[in-house]
């Protein structure tokens, strides 16, 4: 009997760090979330791609992105 394969988690990442645009469940969620129009999403879609990480900061979802401190240099 063959040993059977361990199946991972990869295939869902990466499908949960996109946006289907063509799925309407999918785009009314990220409207949903944004408090934008589901319209609105697929414009984004459209002009930034399906990365969710994209989407969300073209719609004014994500975070600003934090800056690394800098080390003082000592002279």
């Amino acid at each position: 009997m063959a040993a059977r394969k361990k199946q991972t988690t990869r295939g869902r990442k990466q499908d949960r760090a996109r946006v289907a645009r063509g799925q309407k469940y999918e785009v009314e969620y990220e409207a949903k979330k944004s408090g934008r129009s589901a319209s609105a999403v697929q414009k984004a879609i459209k002009k930034v791609g399906n990365l969710r990480k994209r989407i969300e900061a073209s719609l004014g979802l994500a975070a600003p992105k934090k800056s690394k401190a800098r080390k003082s240099s000592k002279r």
